[in-house]
């Protein structure tokens, strides 16, 4: 059990990223986001036993982190709403000339808009992680993860407008 503690831990401590990434896609809450972080920790520590190695060990992680993200979320949705627009912050630039800081915001902005699993499939693009690994986490065929890309590539579009 010891050898498996520590080999867990390194595997947290070598791809904590990918983890911290998962939680800022789904909480804008700072406090919220250490809260999911360690709910996906835990989570995957409970799964750790099961991991059999057919896949790779960060698409394992995906698979976890992104789940428990999204059932945190849709358990969250059922809640009345309690905060509106104008208590989140942006990272918008005061210098109209920083285009790109600008284009990022709204980038991240859109993104929010998106459903759950769409929010996890940009999120793996952006990280330029395979389609074919994309579909293994999601569970979903190669094919499907392209057209629904494209569909979210076009929302984003529209969202940045």
């Amino acid at each position: 059990m010891a050898g498996s503690e520590k080999e867990f831990t390194q595997l947290i401590n070598q791809h904590q990223g990918l983890i911290h990434k998962v939680c800022l896609m789904y909480e804008m809450d700072r406090d919220a986001r250490s809260d999911l972080f360690q709910e996906i920790v835990l989570q995957l520590w409970k799964s750790f036993h099961t991991f059999r190695g057919e896949a790779k060990i960060t698409t394992w992680m995906y698979r976890i982190a992104l789940n428990t993200a999204i059932s945190g979320l849709r358990k969250r949705k059922k809640l009345v709403p309690t905060d509106g627009l104008e208590d989140r912050h942006f990272n918008i630039s005061e210098n109209n000339d920083d285009i790109s800081e600008e284009n990022f915001a709204k980038l991240q902005f859109a993104i929010q808009q998106l459903n759950e699993v769409d929010r996890g499939l940009i999120m793996m693009a952006l990280d330029e992680i395979p389609y074919e690994e994309i579909a293994e986490v999601i569970g979903i065929t190669q094919n499907n993860v392209r057209v629904r890309m494209n569909r979210i590539r076009e929302k984003l579009k529209k969202l940045m407008v």
